[in-house]
């Protein structure tokens, strides 16, 4: 496992400040994201995190939002982009969203090991800063088809206390939503939503974002109205 950035900032919270989230986002870069997919993701994934209502949410005064972003693919690659950093300030949120855009592509197969990018978030989640919340976000637009089985990941290894919540890309596989929402998505106030197209990707994100940071009972009730499935 490749870890691309090391944030010398990034395991202790300030002192005399709570954290309410740690967020990890898992982003699918398998061959079946194309170099016109991936450039959607990378913009939309900086764009996101860019957003007035989003910022707004990451900066309100719940207490601070601790941060993790990583890409996965095929079984044994998962690429730290930006490991555990307290967005305490809008000029950490923007060095944040400056790695994204400045990490290269990294070399990645075919296969879709979701498994795996969900072993890997667990790992992380280990290291992450002591928070009330903890979620996974993981993006995918396929079925696990490389390492050990979604399922499987469950039943070995101690997921309590984090939320896997999940964007599902459906340009591939028409059923991906069912997916994500009968087998992925799991943990308090887990959902799933749904880009039709890579082009929809953006918006769901923003969308999806804006439902994590808010909390689990705002996201739930919003579910009906923005096309997410609550788990």
């Amino acid at each position: 496992m490749l870890r691309l950035v090391l944030c010398a900032t990034c395991l202790a919270t300030p002192a005399g400040a709570d954290c309410r989230l740690a967020l990890a986002l898992a982003v699918d870069v398998s061959r079946s994201i194309d170099s016109q997919d991936y450039v959607i993701q990378t913009e939309g994934l900086a764009g996101a995190l860019q957003d007035r209502d989003v910022r707004a949410a990451i900066f309100g005064p719940e207490g601070h939002v601790a941060l993790a972003i990583y890409y996965w693919s095929g079984r044994g690659y998962q690429d730290l982009v930006q490991d555990w950093v307290i967005l305490d300030s809008p000029e950490a949120l923007d060095a944040a969203i400056w790695e994204v855009r400045r990490t290269p592509r990294p070399a990645a197969p075919l296969a879709t090991a979701l498994g795996d990018a969900l072993s890997y978030g667990l790992d992380l989640m280990g290291d992450a800063p002591d928070c009330d919340r903890r979620v996974i976000d993981v993006a995918g637009d396929g079925r696990n088809n490389d390492g050990i089985s979604v399922a499987r990941t469950y039943e070995r290894e101690d997921f309590t206390g984090i939320t896997v919540n999940g964007l599902a890309v459906g340009e591939h596989e028409s059923d991906i939503l069912d997916y994500y929402a009968g087998e992925v998505i799991r943990g308090p106030g887990a959902f799933v939503e749904l880009a039709p197209r890579q082009e929809d990707y953006p918006q769901t994100l923003r969308r999806k974002l804006l439902r994590e940071l808010e909390g689990p009972m705002i996201g739930l009730m919003r579910g009906g109205a923005s096309g997410g499935w609550p788990g």
